[in-house]
């Protein structure tokens, strides 16, 4: 099959697809989507297409996009942990490798790249398939890096010392700050009235197993005690929301966006809390410049974030 004269960006996730758009808007060069078929990534497909951003051609997927993958020579991945990444890095072997953001697990991913930790997703038991061909993977990147053919594009910090392990594989990185999406606005405003200036950010964690579900409701009921409107975690259930909406303050905003693009290019001072996630890391870069303000707090401290 000919190879397309265009990368392919490969995401399952709206703050992946988000990297794709900035680094097409950073280097100039329209992308090829494969894109996760789950609704908010559509739909940020969607209002990232109306923004202007440059993508080619767009196409759904459920699993390994072998078809795409393989037609082209140059991916950006939004998931360097993914055994469906690892299987297809290894059969496929792509000329090229830019890794766009997956959370704050870009930052594992990294030190993984450099041998600081095993290459594997932090917390994740894993086995099988996705466990055999980690090695075969791995080797796959690091023979690229070494030919000057890996780059990390992210908006995290990395710090000097990662930094240096990079460059010594080989491996290019480039930190944005989203000054694309900052630079357009919004395609939409029915949700725009519903927006309160007191943000509450929601998160996976109860889901997850990670904290309690009445801790993390006392929680919002504390931060929303004046008013304010809840953004539910893409991966919250209806039933927590609804909880949430009938025993506290808060009032649901559901946006099938994510938080970045929606307070992105708007005009409004707004004062957001959330608990540690990635996200306050994204928004203090899509909000610089602006009056707003971030707030990351402890579950049970009710303290703010130190830095």
């Amino acid at each position: 099959m000919p190879k397309v004269d265009v990368p392919v960006a490969w995401v399952e996730s709206p703050l992946q697809l988000i990297g794709a758009a900035e680094w097409a808007a950073h280097t100039g060069v329209r992308v090829d989507l494969a894109a996760r078929l789950a609704t908010q990534v559509e739909e940020t497909a969607r209002e990232l297409s109306v923004r202007g951003a440059l993508f080619g051609i767009q196409d759904g997927f459920w699993g390994i996009p072998w078809r795409m993958l393989s037609a082209h020579d140059h991916w950006l991945v939004g998931d360097g942990f993914s055994g469906q990444f690892r299987l297809a890095a290894t059969v496929l072997r792509p000329r090229r490798l830019t890794f766009l953001d997956d959370g704050l697990n870009a930052v594992s991913f990294v030190d993984a790249l450099t041998g600081v930790r095993s290459y594997s997703r932090p917390g994740v038991a894993e086995r099988g398939l996705s466990r055999r061909v980690a090695p075969l993977a791995l080797d796959t990147v690091r023979m690229r890096a070494a030919s000057g053919a890996v780059d990390i594009f992210t908006a995290f910090p990395l710090g000097a010392q990662r930094e240096d392990r990079l460059a010594d594989l080989g491996v290019g990185s480039v930190r944005h700050d989203f000054s694309w999406l900052r630079s357009t606005a919004p395609s939409r405003s029915l949700w725009r009235a519903e927006l309160s200036s007191r943000i509450v950010l929601g998160t996976a964690r109860v889901e997850d197993g990670l904290i309690p579900r009445q801790a993390y409701i006392s929680w919002v009921r504390e931060q929303a005690r004046g008013g304010a409107a809840y953004l539910p975690h893409r991966r919250e259930s209806s039933a927590l929301v609804d909880e949430i909406a009938a025993t506290t303050l808060a009032r649901p905003v559901r946006i099938p966006l994510p938080v970045e693009i929606v307070l992105a290019g708007e005009g409004r001072s707004f004062d957001i809390v959330t608990l540690r996630s990635s996200a306050a890391t994204t928004l203090r870069r899509v909000l610089a410049g602006t009056t707003s303000s971030v707030r990351e707090l402890d579950l049970f401290a009710q303290r703010e974030d130190a830095r």
